[in-house]
């Protein structure tokens, strides 16, 4: 199978349908000003992190392969990941929700290939290669978080959506790109951020998807592990952001323990979290993840399954009793006066299949035009139609051949010729097929003989609902990937001349070609044409602190002045304090 991504023992299994998120990693796009923001964002944060993340962090930098100095490719972080079973691949920006879960579950992490900016060093809205590899990769070196992070990626990409919840991801998506692309207007921010406002506080009752969300968020984005007065950080959102990751441990953020009750607080992309929660350990995160699975309708079924389905308007299915699962877009469900789905409907495209396995012959060809099926008891028969025996199926006239009348205890009358049963490897029918037949409910016709063969799902109760097929296969290229790209930053002439200085910079030092008057002339020609270049300056300093030249003095004084400059005054300062705790290391 040809790709346009590395397959290796992890990625080979990836079905088709989340090929088409994963890009080729720009890796020749990145600039020198943007190795340079990695490097020293990398440097912070092992510098503070190392102090306040959970002890898994820095060993899993080493053990990820994510290196300090420069930008991580993909595929040298897949030959270290490969040895603890996961994987990685580039994708643009956020993908939907669903599918960013389906990811997890097959032990991949996506990573956004785009780079911060220098104007958003400290932490950036969109979804980038600092947050993804430095802030995600690290921790998933711990094994039991590992395992959690791949169960919450199995039952995430089952939860049930509502319509509002990819709109809210387009919205976010949109948001975050143009905070990121130093060519957008305000008025473009401006806008996108009051659409993702106003959804934000017009949810409604939120979702299956939004309460997982919620819960992904305040674990694996912006956890923290330990005791309320003592937590380490071990989120990825925190660990990739230098101003979050120390705002987070202040008093004024509130830490709260961690439960399930945090599916319920939603959380702002735009704005610092005024709380977050606090797990005891890693296992505790399992715990919470199993409590809101047994909530969710892929554990519960039943009319309410249904009707999330319905709601939801995207492709979902149900398990019945017997196994057997019907997959398509759920349009209709008839309930009794117990509440129980006695009737339920799809339109369009619909697969039926046992153990998520197609049942030969059931695809979506063949009910290309939707599917409908009772589901419950006969009237008057305590055996259900499932647990018949061949013997008791002939003594209630249900076998081939026979023109038979099948009254359910919720009024769905269907009557037909018996063609047919499907059974599975046990035995038990799942299908019974008529023609001839005709299926209503009170006065109402919910099947009629003109229309072919009647396929009829056994079952008395639906036992599950969730999101996507039942066979991964049966419904082709699902999914869809967003029509809003990320930006490709236009850079000008002076950004171009800018960026060379920088590369001359880490050319010099990767190489050992470094030389006083080689530091003094990039200097002179910075205070020339990019006086307020913070970051270079830096490097500079760093240079020539390393090799104790004269130009240090001027340089240090440069950065004092630079100072004054309140946007980025603690960023030097940081810096600078790291300069000094390198000299006396």
């Amino acid at each position: 199978m040809e790709t346009h991504f590395e397959l290796n023992e992890v990625t080979k299994k990836l079905p088709s349908h989340l090929h088409k998120f994963i890009v080729k990693q720009p890796y020749n796009e990145y600039t020198a000003q943007n190795q340079a923001v990695w490097r020293y964002v990398m440097r912070m944060n092992v510098d503070y992190l190392s102090r306040v993340a959970h002890n898994s962090y820095v060993d899993g930098l080493k053990k990820t392969g994510i290196s300090i100095e420069s930008i991580p490719r993909m595929e040298g972080m897949n030959r270290i990941l490969k040895e603890i079973g996961w994987a990685a691949v580039s994708v643009d920006g956020f993908i939907p929700p669903n599918a960013f879960m389906e990811f997890q579950a097959y032990n991949v992490l996506v990573i956004a290939s785009d780079m911060r900016t220098i104007d958003h060093i400290e932490y950036t809205p969109a979804p980038d290669i600092i947050h993804e590899a430095a802030g995600h990769a690290p921790i998933i070196a711990n094994p039991e978080y590992a395992e959690y992070l791949r169960r919450f990626g199995e039952i995430g990409a089952k939860a049930i959506s509502s319509a509002k919840d990819y709109e809210m991801y387009e919205a976010i998506r949109l948001l975050s790109i143009l905070k990121e692309d130093p060519n957008s207007t305000q008025q473009e921010i401006n806008e996108a951020q009051e659409k993702v406002e106003w959804l934000q506080n017009n949810l409604g009752e939120l979702s299956e998807m939004a309460q997982i969300r919620n819960l992904h968020w305040w674990t694996v984005e912006y956890g923290l592990i330990g005791t309320v007065d003592d937590p380490k950080i071990y989120g990825a959102g925190l660990l990739s952001s230098i101003g979050e990751s120390k705002w987070c441990m202040q008093e004024q953020v509130k830490k709260i323990p961690y439960t399930i009750e945090a599916a319920n607080v939603s959380f702002d992309i735009t704005k610092p979290q005024p709380q977050l929660f606090v797990t005891p350990d890693f296992a505790h995160l399992s715990l919470v993840l199993e409590q809101f699975a047994n909530k969710m309708a892929i554990r519960t079924g039943g009319l309410n399954g249904v009707q999330k389905l319905i709601e939801s308007n995207n492709l979902g299915t149900i398990e019945l009793s017997t196994g057997v699962q019907i997959s398509g877009i759920f349009t209709n469900v008839i309930s009794d006066e117990k509440n129980r789905p006695i009737y339920i409907q799809t339109t369009g495209p619909t697969a039926l299949a046992s153990r998520d396995k197609e049942l030969i012959g059931h695809g979506i060809n063949y009910h290309a035009e939707g599917f409908g099926s009772p589901i419950g008891k006969l009237k008057g028969i305590n055996i259900p139609i499932e647990n018949m025996s061949p013997r008791d199926l002939e003594a209630y006239g249900i076998y081939e051949g026979k023109q038979v009348v099948l009254e359910f205890e919720g009024d769905i009358r269907v009557e037909g010729e018996v063609i047919t049963g499907t059974r599975d490897l046990k035995g038990k029918i799942l299908l019974i097929s008529f023609k001839n037949c005709t299926v209503t409910h009170g006065e109402k016709t919910l099947f009629h003989p003109d229309w072919g063969v009647y396929d009829m799902a056994v079952g008395v109760e639906v036992i599950s609902a969730f999101a996507g097929p039942a066979d991964v296969t049966s419904f082709g290229d699902i999914g869809k990937v967003s029509e809003t790209k990320t930006h490709k930053i236009n850079y000008s002439t002076s950004d171009k001349e800018l960026y060379s200085l920088y590369a001359e910079v880490r050319e010099m030092r990767e190489n050992g070609t470094v030389s006083e008057s080689k530091v003094q002339k990039v200097f002179k020609q910075l205070q020339n044409k990019f006086k307020n270049d913070w970051l270079l300056s830096l490097e500079l300093l760093e240079l020539s602190i390393d090799n104790d030249y004269v130009v240090k003095t001027e340089l240090a004084k440069h950065l004092e002045t630079l100072k004054s400059n309140k946007s980025y005054k603690t960023l030097i300062e940081n810096g600078l304090h790291l300069l000094e705790n390198y000299q006396q290391a």
